[in-house]
């Protein structure tokens, strides 16, 4: 019999720890590989942990709401055999081999050695067992992220893997070794501000914040500290927006039992002005720009608890204008319902954030690491303005709002943010006020 540490996953960008909620399994449970052993809720979302193993759960080293550090062991679990093989303890084959036999285990464990390590990319998620399937086998990253899974949503499972490997084995050996990480040089850091002190007085409450709250906190203050932040601002009219939404929505809501909000109205025009500047659909890593082949834009969202959650809308410019109705309410309900996956959080290369919802009428949002760009979109009014014809001007009333820019200047130059900006307010005073839907 062996012992084999189940350790919480990573689950996600900048997910540090996650609470044990409940235990999906008891001591003396038999547990099959890629089954559930208990929930845990994270600072973004709540998800399940997955044994990578068959055997008997013997041990639960945490109870409901501990808080658990990603790595950290949080259960032991008895198999059968030999304990199966990890990063840290590779199993040692004791049987001779072959010499082609060694020849080929000796390319394996040099992919193992070099390859940078599986991890669950903007796209896919992959449970613990597929990750350590992968690296036993010597799959590198890229290969990994070409497998076709059958799971949900399209997740790689442990059949996809065994049904991948008896194919590959009738084919040659390959190994990509990927290029050793360029070691970071360390900055000397500055003394750390002392805060001012606050006083307390006897009437005062001391409200100790979230652990999500200090998530968002730290987030904030590393972007500001990380890009320079320069701000567009620009005056959409959004009058043929208005009178078409107020025409159309309740044969929407009829037809396709969604609410037609402006969201994706504007989220369409966001993706579209992405596609014309994909300079804008980048990060920065280093002293290198990553240009995004896909669209996935962020979308703000608010919490009950009043705190922000930015679920991504995948390759959004491919979508019509009812799948992106679709998807903005889905994952708005979701978000509010705290029923978001991992999977719904991550990948985001462009964020829109609706500072209108709350009555502002704009606003200098910061960039949502590690991305370059932000738009806020303000408030609609209902203001007089000059309206040109060929007879000449007179003021009428309009619809109008604020689209108020943010982007790293590090790497997006004023006329690049402005022209973008400038990009999605024609797309948006260009709108058809006769667009069948």
């Amino acid at each position: 019999m062996a012992r084999f540490e189940l350790k919480l996953p990573k689950m996600g960008e900048s997910v540090a720890e996650a609470t044990i909620t409940s235990w999906l399994k008891e001591v003396g449970d038999t547990i099959e590989a890629d089954e559930a052993v208990l929930e845990i809720a994270t600072d973004k979302v709540d998800s399940e942990v997955p044994s990578e193993v068959d055997g008997v759960l013997v041990e639960k080293l945490f109870n409901v709401d501990d808080v658990v550090n990603v790595g950290q062991t949080i259960a032991i679990i008895e198999t059968d055999g030999d304990a199966p093989e990890t990063a840290a303890a590779p199993k040692e084959e004791s049987t001779p081999e072959p010499e082609a036999a060694q020849e080929v285990a000796k390319t394996v464990e040099v992919a193992k050695e070099t390859a940078e390590p599986i991890t669950s990319n903007g796209d896919r998620f992959y449970s613990p067992l597929v990750k350590n399937m992968a690296k036993t086998e010597g799959i590198s990253q890229s290969e990994l992220d070409a497998i076709p899974g059958t799971g949900k949503d399209g997740r790689v499972t442990k059949n996809d893997m065994m049904a991948y490997l008896e194919n590959r084995g009738s084919q040659p050996a390959t190994t990509q070794i990927a290029p050793a990480t360029p070691q970071k040089t360390e900055t000397p850091k500055s003394a750390p501000k002392t805060a001012a002190p606050v006083s307390v007085n006897g009437g005062d409450e001391i409200i100790e914040m979230t652990r999500m709250g200090k998530l968002i906190a730290h987030h904030m203050v590393e972007s500001v500290q990380t890009s320079a932040h320069v701000q567009s601002f620009i005056e959409a009219d959004v009058t043929n927006i208005w009178n078409w939404r107020k025409k159309v929505k309740n044969d929407f809501a009829k037809r396709e039992g969604e609410n037609l909000t402006f969201t994706p109205i504007f989220m369409e025009a966001v993706a579209k002005a992405l596609r014309d500047f994909p300079m804008m659909n980048i990060s920065v890593q280093g002293d290198k720009i990553i240009k995004k082949k896909n669209i996935n834009l962020g979308m703000a969202a608010a919490l009950p608890d009043g705190n922000l959650i930015v679920p991504v809308i995948k390759n959004a410019d491919q979508l019509n204008l009812v799948g992106m109705a679709k998807q903005v309410n889905d994952l708005a309900g979701r978000a509010r319902e705290n029923k978001l996956k991992p999977d719904d959080i991550q990948g985001g290369t462009y964020t829109v954030t609706n500072v209108g919802t709350f009555g502002s009428v704009m606003g200098t949002p910061i960039i949502n690491q590690p991305q370059v760009g932000i738009l806020a979109l303000g408030a609609i009014r209902k203001v007089p303005a000059v309206i040109e014809t060929p007879e000449g001007d007179f003021i009428g009333i309009r619809y109008k709002m604020f689209l108020s820019h943010s982007y790293d200047h590090r790497v997006v130059n004023g006329a690049l943010g402005g022209q973008f900006v400038q990009a999605v307010k024609n797309y948006l005073e260009a709108w058809d006020s006769n667009r069948e839907i």
